[in-house]
């Protein structure tokens, strides 16, 4: 499994906007072929920056969601409200407790 973590950060009028997107679009992303889970956070201290974590059953997987139409879209909607440049890292989770 990989784990997938993109931080965003948003210009502070345009957040409305990203969390309107993000709620028509977040069952199609969890829904892709191989994405296993989807959650959205928001910084406590920062609050025009996001994250979104992701499960994925492969890279392969991953590659397809974004090479997509379904990403394109999301992508073209989400990219002009950015105040910094997104930021993203796939990672192996290691250990998990609950």
């Amino acid at each position: 499994m990989l784990v997938r973590i993109v931080k965003m950060s948003f210009e502070p009028s345009k957040i409305e906007e990203f969390l309107a997107n993000f709620e028509i679009s977040k069952n199609k992303i969890r829904n892709f072929d191989g994405c296993q889970f989807l959650e959205l956070y928001q910084d406590q201290n920062n609050t025009n920056v996001f994250f979104t974590y992701s499960y994925w059953n492969s890279e392969d997987d991953l590659n397809n969601y974004r090479h997509s139409d379904l990403f394109k879209s999301v992508w073209a909607k989400t990219k002009p409200l950015f105040n910094a440049k997104p930021e993203a890292w796939s990672v192996d989770k290691i250990a998990s407790l609950k």
